[in-house]
C-alpha cells in the first residue's frame, strides 16, 4: 500500500472544524495555540465559535484550514505515524499546498500561518471588490474550457484557474469576461456554468500584485527541503528543493491549479490511496472522479485517524 497525503483548499471550511481533535489531543491543541500566537489573534475562537461568514473571509479561511490539517498531522504523529516513511507524495489544492509543505517540514507552523495570512490579504486586496469573478464550468474537459476562456476574454482577463477533473473547470478573471464564459460554455455543451460566491478572482493574472507580495514574503522566510516530494499545483510533477518550491508558490498565485493532472501523476507513480488530511471530503470526491482505481481516505475525526493508523499498521 502506498499513500499520497493531500491537503484541502478554500471551500472546505466549516465552523467547529478541528474542535474534537483539540479537545481530545494536546498535540492538536498545541497547533491551534501556535497559529493563534503567530497571528496575534484567537483564530481558533473564530474557527470554533465564529460565524461561517467570518471564517470564510480569505484572510481567516486560509490559515484556519492549514491549522486543522496540521493538527491532524500532529495527532497522526502522536499515534506513531511518520509522514516521511508513510507518504510517497504530498500535494495540496491551492492554499493546501502550504499545509502540505508545513506537514513535510519545509515551513514551521508559525511561518505557514503568517504566510497564509499575508497571502489571503494580498489576494483580497489585488482586485477591487466587484471587478473580478470566478465560475465553475461543469461538463467540459480542460481543453474545451481553455478555449471558452480564451474566446470570452475579448481584451479582458479570463483564464482557467482550477482543473478539478471530472469535467469541472473553474475560470477566473474580469467579471464581464467570466459571465461571457458562462454563456459560451453553455452554448458549447456544458451541463452547467455557475458563478461562484468568492471574494476575488484567484489564480489568474489579475492576482499579479498578490504574487509580488508573496515573492517578497517567501524571500524572507526560512525554508527546508521537504521530507516527502511535493507534487506542485503549477507543474503537476514532484519537486524537492526549497528554492524550486519558493518559485512555484509565487507562480501558483496567478497560475492554474492542475489538480486533475496532479492526482493522475501520483496514482500513476504508485500512490494507491490518496489521504485527505484536514477539513471535509472535497478532494476525495475529486480523486474518485479523476482516478476510479485509487482508494481514498478522509481524516476528519479521531475515529477516522484511528482507522487509518490501524490500516497502515496492518499493511506494514
Amino acid at each position: 500500500m502506498s499513500y499520497a497525503f493531500t491537503f484541502p483548499g478554500q471551500g472546505s471550511q466549516t465552523v467547529g472544524m478541528g474542535q474534537e481533535l483539540a479537545s481530545q489531543f494536546p498535540e492538536a491543541r498545541a497547533v491551534f495555540a501556535e497559529v493563534d500566537e503567530a497571528l496575534g489573534q484567537s483564530l481558533s475562537k473564530i474557527i470554533w465559535e465564529g460565524s461561517q461568514e467570518e471564517l470564510t473571509l480569505t484572510a481567516n479561511a486560509q490559515p484556519a484550514l492549514m491549522a486543522v490539517s496540521l493538527a491532524t498531522i500532529a495527532v497522526l504523529k502522536a499515534k506513531g505515524l511518520d509522514l516521511a516513511t508513510t507518504a510517497k507524495f504530498v500535494a495540496g489544492h491551492s492554499l493546501g499546498e502550504y499545509s502540505a509543505l508545513a506537514a513535510a517540514g519545509t515551513f514551521t507552523i508559525a511561518d505557514t500561518a503568517r504566510l497564509l495570512r499575508t497571502r489571503g490579504e494580498a489576494m483580497q486586496a489585488a482586485v477591487p471588490v466587484g471587478e473580478g469573478a470566478m465560475a465553475a464550468l461543469l461538463g467540459l474537459d480542460f481543453d474545451a474550457a481553455m478555449q471558452v476562456a480564451e474566446e470570452a476574454a475579448q481584451g479582458e482577463i479570463c483564464q482557467a484557474a482550477n482543473d478539478n477533473g471530472g469535467g469541472q473547470v473553474v475560470v477566473s478573471g474580469h467579471k464581464a469576461a467570466v459571465e461571457r464564459a458562462c454563456e459560451l460554455a453553455k452554448a458549447k455543451g456544458a451541463r452547467r456554468a455557475v458563478m461562484l460566491p468568492v471574494s476575488a478572482p484567484f489564480h489568474c493574472t489579475l492576482m499579479q500584485p498578490a504574487a509580488e507580495k508573496m515573492a517578497e514574503a517567501l524571500a524572507n522566510v526560512q525554508m527546508q527541503d521537504p521530507c516527502v516530494p511535493l507534487v506542485a499545483n503549477v507543474l503537476a510533477a514532484p519537486i524537492t528543493s526549497a528554492d524550486d518550491i519558493r518559485t512555484r508558490l509565487v507562480e501558483q498565485v496567478t497560475g492554474t491549479v492542475r489538480w486533475r493532472e496532479s492526482v493522475s501523476y501520483m496514482v500513476g507513480a504508485g500512490a494507491s490511496t490518496l489521504v485527505e488530511v484536514g477539513a471535509g471530503k472535497v478532494l476525495s470526491g475529486m480523486v474518485r472522479r479523476i482516478e476510479k482505481s485509487a482508494a481514498t481516505a478522509a481524516l476528519n475525526s479521531a475515529e477516522d485517524i484511528d482507522a487509518f493508523v490501524e490500516a497502515v499498521n496492518a499493511a506494514s
